[in-house]
């Protein structure tokens, strides 16, 4: 507004609004009008997890928070891809299950060389460490 030139043209005074007395109770955050909870919105976010991995990787170095959007988004997006296409596999091979298997040919399928070959080797891990957790 402040790059537009000024104006010469007069307008006439803007009659006086009478200002409604305020209300003398704020409702109560987080309750509707019938006095139940609101259910706060489900929104799902990997930051505590890509900050936790941040700090293993780099324990002085921070995030600022647009950066953690921007973060947030493309692990969103990359399993959303993972997912989809570990779905089409199993689809494929007449399965209702999405197995290690169909996951870890999706990522061969989706990340690029040396990208899948250090995510595989980290989803064998996991999976090897989780089964030695389970028995």
């Amino acid at each position: 507004l402040s790059r537009l030139p000024p104006t010469t043209t007069t307008m006439a005074p803007k009659a006086a609004k009478s200002v409604a007395p305020k209300k003398a109770a704020k409702k109560a955050a987080g309750v509707s009008k019938d006095g139940k909870r609101r259910k706060k919105p489900n929104t799902s976010s990997y930051a505590t997890y890509i900050y936790k991995v941040l700090k293993q990787v780099h324990p002085d170095t921070g995030i600022s928070r647009k950066a953690m959007i921007v973060m947030d988004s493309f692990v969103h997006d990359i399993f959303e891809r993972l997912a989809g296409e570990a779905g089409r596999l199993a689809r494929y091979n007449k399965k209702h299950t999405i197995s290690s298997r169909e996951v870890q040919t999706a990522v061969r399928l989706i990340l690029p060389g040396e990208l899948a070959k250090h995510a595989v080797s980290e989803g064998t891990k996991a999976v090897a460490k989780y089964d030695g957790s389970r028995a």
